[in-house]
């Protein structure tokens, strides 16, 4: 796959999106009805009628080589709840250095986990500048916003669920920019979920019929 090369760490370390959205953009807790309640969500859980090996095996393919994690707040607390007690299934994320972006203090109790404070998107300019592998936010909704708003997500690995929400959280909210993507990548499972995955394309280029 195209989107797995693996590049030499004097390169520019690119971040990398990976978000289980709905049709119409909503990315609120996917995974279960207490993941994410805020605003009165009542669909938390969405994702599960439509996993199958499918699924799990572009998961493992897409985290199958190093990688670095950044996060926000409360998925970190999420993440850090479950998958240190799952070090079969959790392997990568385990393994992974964490940067957390958090406004206020935080207790780090996940194993490999660095406190980002401040300034986060200048936070974020220097870890793409350093040696390392590739940076990939896992959920983080509100942190996604601050990445988008300053041009610094390099890639989109999108899985597109067959349903519309009306309501919850955005992909695609306050933070975003006008900004091109090519398209890299594009499956469909047999449940009906869109894998599509996009690269950073320059500036969005507009005509007249």
């Amino acid at each position: 796959m195209a989107l797995l090369r693996h590049r030499p760490n004097s390169i520019m370390r690119k971040l990398i999106v990976l978000a289980f959205i709905t049709l119409d953009g909503v990315m609120q807790a996917p995974g279960g009805p207490e993941e994410d309640t805020s605003g009165g969500f009542a669909y938390g859980g969405w994702t599960v009628p439509y996993g199958d090996d499918f699924l799990g095996q572009v998961m493992a393919e897409q985290m199958g080589q190093p990688f670095d994690l950044l996060l926000g707040r409360t998925t970190y607390e999420i993440f850090a709840s479950y998958w240190p007690y799952h070090p079969e299934q959790g392997a990568a994320l385990n393994q992974a250095t964490k940067y957390v972006a958090s406004f206020d203090p935080m207790e780090l109790t996940w194993e490999k986990s660095v406190l980002l404070q401040g300034d986060v998107a200048e936070a974020v300019k220097e870890l793409k500048a350093g040696n390392g592998p590739d940076l990939q936010v896992h959920g983080s909704g509100n942190l996604v916003q601050t990445l988008l708003q300053h041009d610094l997500v390099d890639e989109l690995w999108l899985k597109i669920f067959p349903i519309t929400l009306g309501q919850g959280k955005r992909l695609f909210a306050e933070g975003t920019i006008p900004a091109a993507f090519t398209l890299v990548e594009a499956r469909t499972s047999p449940k009906g979920v869109i894998i599509a995955s996009y690269r950073r394309a320059g500036e969005v280029a507009t005509g007249s019929f």
